[in-house]
């Protein structure tokens, strides 16, 4: 069992920039590939990025693709999702998860969640 935290959120104006961290209890993160949904209202998980058990391989939405960057260290049991050059369409709740799969995209690969974090990117 792992318990993730997510942190981080907040409200940006369009073009500004945030990180999201999600820290892991009960169990160490590198057992574990880790990814990045994001929820808006009324919407279902979205996909938004993925990293490997070795932090070698990741994988990312189109529409985040050059601005968002995942990346994780094991040493803190921590996963990060750096956002720049955010846009009004990234506002949403935005959840960690870890999946036992090398890689995984969709949220029904992954075992466990955080309870998110609000963004919220104004004009």
């Amino acid at each position: 069992q792992v318990q993730l935290v997510e942190s981080g959120g907040g409200l940006v104006q369009a073009g500004g920039s945030l990180r999201l961290s999600c820290a892991a209890s009960g169990r160490t993160l590198s057992r574990y590939s880790m990814g990045w949904f994001r929820q808006a209202p009324g919407k279902g998980h979205d996909f938004v990025a993925t990293i490997t058990r070795s932090g070698t391989s990741t994988r990312y939405a189109d529409s985040v693709k050059g601005r968002f960057t995942i990346s994780r260290d094991d040493a803190k049991n921590t996963v990060y999702l750096q956002m720049n050059g955010l846009k009004t369409d990234d506002t949403a709740v935005y959840y960690c998860a870890a999946s036992q799969l090398y890689v995984a995209v969709t949220p029904t690969s992954y075992n466990y969640w955080g309870q998110g974090t609000q963004v919220t990117v104004s004009s």
